[in-house]
């Protein structure tokens, strides 16, 4: 699944090298896909409160450093008001780090990558609260179930969307029921996402049977960023090969980091920037 390049890891875009260009914007997926040289483009896909997929991360319009709604001096776009409670046109409207790049509905983005890189979508949220979704844990069947339900209809419209595409595609999420809800349609090629229990991914690797595992950088055994005290004797690299799954290690900013995971063994590094 995941293209290496040299002989060394696949390069992965984050948000468009979310470093050097507006995330998640057209701009930053043309700049990322051509001059950027990146194997993968990774962006943020949630809805609008119309329903339809945006690339965005944040639940805020008005981004980091604030409560949802309310406005902030460093906010990522022009506009207040939570995503998913805010209309198509408003969302689409909204200026994106003052670079006159607005945010775009996922088709736009998808538009713009040549067929030949390939896309990562992570699927941020179907329209709640986060704390509610459980990420970052396998679920029993029936809060699985619930949540399934909740994902479904968003999971249905990102898949119409990306119906057709011949780029090779990756969905990946933090939350369970989001791959689960993509498997139940589709044989797209998944990945979880993890920030706290590599064995809870693992486990939902084996449930969807993903081609890939996407653990934080801190989670790679053998590097100088493994933490021990939060990842014990957790090997992901290993158990993920071992299972024929590919590792995307997050976030990468320096080329130090992106060679010492390259050694460690990493299939891609999600990067912020096209010279690591």
């Amino acid at each position: 699944m995941t293209r290496l390049v040299d002989g060394g890891p696949a390069l992965f875009a984050h948000r468009g090298f979310a470093g050097e260009n507006p995330e998640n914007t057209v701009a930053a997926a043309e700049a990322a896909a051509g001059a950027g040289g990146a194997d993968w483009i990774e962006i943020d896909v949630v809805p609008t409160g119309d329903g339809d997929p945006v690339v965005f991360h944040d639940a805020a319009l008005s981004g980091r450093g604030g409560p949802p709604g309310e406005p902030s001096d460093r906010g990522l776009t022009d506009a207040t008001g939570v995503v998913w409670e805010t209309d198509t046109a408003t969302v689409t409207a909204a200026e994106v780090l003052g670079s006159g790049e607005t945010v775009p509905r996922l088709g736009e983005v998808l538009d713009t990558i040549p067929p030949e890189v390939g896309v990562n979508l992570e699927l941020k949220n179907p329209g709640r609260r986060r704390s509610s979704l459980r990420p970052d844990e396998t679920l029993a069947p029936d809060v699985l179930s619930d949540r399934k339900a909740v994902w479904r209809p968003f999971v249905e419209r990102v898949l119409d969307v990306v119906g057709g595409r011949k780029n090779d595609l990756l969905i990946s999420s933090f939350h369970e029921a989001a791959l689960a809800a993509t498997r139940e349609r589709s044989e797209v090629a998944v990945a979880p996402l993890f920030s706290e229990s590599a064995a809870d991914a693992l486990t939902i690797a084996h449930r969807y049977d993903a081609a890939a595992v996407h653990p934080p950088l801190d989670a790679v055994r053998g590097t100088p960023f493994f933490d021990a005290s939060r990842f014990g004797d957790a090997d992901v690299v290993d158990a993920a090969h071992d299972a024929g799954r590919a590792v995307n290690t997050w976030t990468v900013e320096t080329w130090f980091e992106a060679e010492r995971l390259a050694a460690a063994g990493v299939d891609g590094v999600i990067a912020d920037y096209s010279t690591v």
